[in-house]
């Protein structure tokens, strides 16, 4: 194969950018909503819930309502009167709607652009009615402050500051492990993330407590002082809320990437087992116990994989948790060629170094080129680069890219190199998902599943 790249097509090049995330409040209502029993208050303008309910929620997997999320949020809705003269009427009579209609058990006011740009004391008002004995807390989640991470980490914080309980000393559990580092929608696949550590913690004897979603209270995270150690599966997410836990409740953290597949599994286990001093005997029979169970599940596979040679060079595109978790995955468990990684976060120059300090700490799979970049194009023209005839033909046998793991955004990369793709990172608006996931030892095998049938697909 000897012709050039099909990368200049006008379709591809004039393609439309979007963005990867939201702002701080879409983040931050997204969080809320995901607590148990709690009722995020919104307040903010007309337009903001409907954007997020399907701009975000609806690039998540299609999870676009909820018991009190989507346009079932309550919202103060401020209108130009409010821009003119303040709007904390409006909210001190949109708290005691609420708290007179809506049950929970707390209600989470989380502020956008607009109360915030005109000045609005809103920590003032809910002081009021925390002063009545009345479960209201709020957060500071302007849109303009961060991106939806930001808007995430600020509802941590603010749960780490003013509902969870001191504790400590006695009362300590080692066996509870505080689970943070996975957003709710921005990670499109939060919940079957969540559940896979779950399980992988209980294969130690330990006990997840995860915050988010199925299984998690609110009682749960008043107690998470009473933690062993606080697991952040990320190197940028949560990271900043863990130092304020420890700074807060004294109970240490532990940052490591998401476990996608049994390689990951492995080190994630053996790094938790070194965390809480567990007896490496007890790990270690954990991992062969699940790596021979998890290979011989794979095992029905194996003759198909070896016949249609289905090693791939490959293309990731992914946030800072899924660029390097997915990358791994193809490297090790399937034995595939991830020669360019594109991280998307907008990274300070600061924030970049760290991440890639802790990266090359690791010792793991390094790809031929790493990019952080947010733009589609950009994308599209390092991908052209790497790929030029005079190089891939020198050293990949002229073979092209024969898949891309990224969002939905790189949908129509992967037609123009006539590769398998399948959407993993944020925004996902090509699959639903409400329970899927890829953590743990079972969520490689589903992994496996999804990226052979997108290249079989294509036969």
């Amino acid at each position: 194969m000897t012709a050039a790249l099909p990368l200049e097509r006008p379709e591809l090049v004039s393609a439309i950018e979007r963005p990867r995330w939201t702002c701080a409040l879409g983040g931050a209502l997204a969080a809320a909503g995901a607590l148990p029993g709690v009722v995020p208050i919104m307040h903010s303008g007309p337009g903001c819930a409907a954007n997020f309910t399907w701009t975000q929620n609806g690039a998540s997997g299609l999870q676009v309502a909820g018991a009190c999320a989507g346009l079932s949020l309550p919202g103060s809705n401020l209108q130009e009167s409010e821009v003119v003269f303040g709007g904390l009427d409006r909210l001190h009579e949109q708290i005691g709607n609420t708290l007179e209609i809506m049950a929970g058990d707390l209600y989470f006011v989380l502020t956008g652009c607009v109360p915030e740009v005109i000045g609005d004391d809103v920590e003032s008002v809910v002081n009021e009615y925390a002063a009545a004995g009345r479960p209201v807390i709020f957060a500071s989640t302007a849109g303009f402050k961060g991106s939806s991470y930001f808007g995430y980490e600020q509802v941590l914080k603010t749960l780490f500051r003013q509902v969870v309980r001191p504790g400590g000393g006695a009362a300590r559990r080692k066996k509870l492990v505080n689970v943070l580092g996975v957003p709710p929608m921005m990670d499109v696949f939060w919940r079957g993330n969540l559940e896979g550590v779950r399980r992988l913690l209980a294969l130690l004897g330990l006990e997840a407590n995860v915050f988010f979603g199925p299984g998690a209270s609110l009682d749960g995270i008043r107690d998470a002082a009473r933690a062993g150690l606080n697991l952040v599966l990320s190197d940028v997410y949560g990271v900043e809320a863990a130092e304020l836990f420890k700074e807060l409740h004294g109970v240490d953290y532990l940052t490591i990437p998401l476990p996608f597949g049994a390689a990951a599994s492995e080190r994630f286990l053996r790094a938790v087992g070194q965390a809480l001093r567990l007896p490496e005997k007890r790990v270690e029979a954990v991992i062969e116990a699940e790596g021979r169970r998890h290979y011989e599940s794979l095992e029905p596979l194996i003759d198909v994989y070896n016949d249609m040679e289905a090693q791939r060079y490959a293309i990731v595109v992914g946030d800072a948790n899924y660029a390097w978790a997915v990358t791994d995955f193809l490297a090790e468990d399937m034995g595939w060629l991830p020669e360019l990684t594109v991280i998307t976060d907008a990274f300070s120059g600061e924030a970049r170094d760290a991440y890639v300090r802790r990266r090359e700490a690791r010792g793991l799979y390094r790809p031929e080129r790493v990019l952080f970049e947010t733009a589609a194009a950009a994308i599209i023209d390092a991908i052209d680069d790497s790929w030029r005839p005079e190089l891939w033909k020198k050293h990949h046998n002229g073979r092209l890219p024969a898949f891309v793991a990224g969002s939905s955004l790189e949908r129509p990369l992967a037609a123009a190199l006539g590769a398998g793709h399948i959407s993993l990172s944020f925004p996902v608006s090509n699959r639903a998902v409400i329970t899927r996931g890829y953590t743990g030892y079972d969520g490689g095998l589903r992994l496996f599943e999804d990226v052979l049938s997108s290249i079989i697909a294509m036969r």
